[in-house]
């Protein structure tokens, strides 16, 4: 799969579908193979609008489905009702039959766990999901904000029922978040699981927000609580990192994807472009190449939470 992964969370919301499709069609010609969605995508209960968008473009062209790693989720509630949602045997195979149809294709080459479900047992997980392979509907299973012993769990019970188990896990991950380095990347790598990286620009934070600012006033601020609140916590060291790639001749949102690619156990990070001119951005990071100064430099600007547990909290 490519190195950088399309997410697909502003189509529909935010992207227009004709802008969505543009995009899809930009990424392949691009080399961006791999497409993430979910079913609750769109954010309208229950109708899977970002799949729907997604399935159609793979209908309007022969070969299409073919080109694409397709990833969807499931976990959040389509409906009201007990088993709309969460990981039992019942909604996991609903899920996929529903995200099969609106996707319009026979198989998923990735179905992830959207979240940990602390109520279903990870028998009962398993034997819906090795259903869903022997059935071939899913190809591979992954995760998503899982921590890193939930990891473990997972991995040990299917390896007691001699299933190949997790093969990917989707966690927050950038320059500002560092929090997977204690415990889910090192179970990542100990257990082969790629890590797929989201948010890893941190919402902009790391995309030059204050030269974005600086330009547009009032206009090129954020309109989240949450980015204006983290943005003012860091805001010396956002200058101080923008400043930096200034020096290095790279646009900011370069160098975060490219500090991502440069970590060990990064498979993919996933980007999310709203429009056409965002992807291409984007791609400009598979050409930055940071030396282990650089790197350096960003780890004391942004240090990690201190190595790997338990080291990072005890001796």
């Amino acid at each position: 799969m490519s190195r950088l992964a399309l997410g697909t969370m502003n189509f529909g919301p935010h992207t227009p579908e004709d802008e969505a499709h543009r995009i899809m069609s930009r990424a392949l010609e691009l080399g961006i193979n791999f497409f993430d969605t979910a079913d609750i995508y769109g954010w309208k209960l229950g109708e899977g609008i970002t799949e729907q968008i997604i399935g159609r473009w793979l209908a309007a062209a022969p070969g299409r489905r073919e080109q694409v790693v397709l990833a969807t989720k499931a976990y959040g509630p389509m409906g009201r009702t007990p088993n709309s949602g969460r990981l039992s045997a019942l909604h996991i195979r609903r899920a996929c039959e529903a995200s099969l149809r609106r996707l319009g294709t026979d198989h998923l080459d990735l179905f992830q766990l959207h979240h940990i479900d602390r109520t279903t047992p990870w028998e009962e997980v398993w034997e819906a999901v090795e259903l869903l392979v022997a059935q071939g509907k899913v190809v591979y299973a992954g995760s998503s904000n899982f921590a890193g012993w939930h990891l473990a769990r997972a991995q040990e019970t299917a390896r007691r029922r001699g299933s190949r188990g997790l093969v990917s896990e989707q966690s927050v991950y950038n320059l500002l978040e560092r929090t997977v380095e204690l415990e889910v990347l090192p179970a990542c790598e100990e257990y082969g699981i790629g890590l797929l990286p989201y948010s890893p620009l941190q919402g902009g934070l790391l995309a030059g927000v204050l030269r974005r600012e600086e330009r547009e006033g009032a206009a090129g601020r954020s309109k989240e609580p949450k980015t204006r609140r983290l943005l003012e916590q860091h805001r010396d060291r956002i200058a101080a990192y923008e400043s930096r790639c200034a020096e290095l001749g790279e646009d900011p949102a370069s160098v975060g994807l490219a500090w991502l690619l440069h970590r060990p156990g990064v498979t993919a990070p996933v980007v999310g472009p709203r429009t056409v001119a965002q992807l291409e951005g984007a791609t400009k990071a598979l050409s930055v190449r940071l030396d282990e100064a650089v790197l350096k430099e960003f780890d004391a600007l942004f240090p990690g939470p201190g190595g790997p547990a338990p080291e990072a909290y005890a001796w």
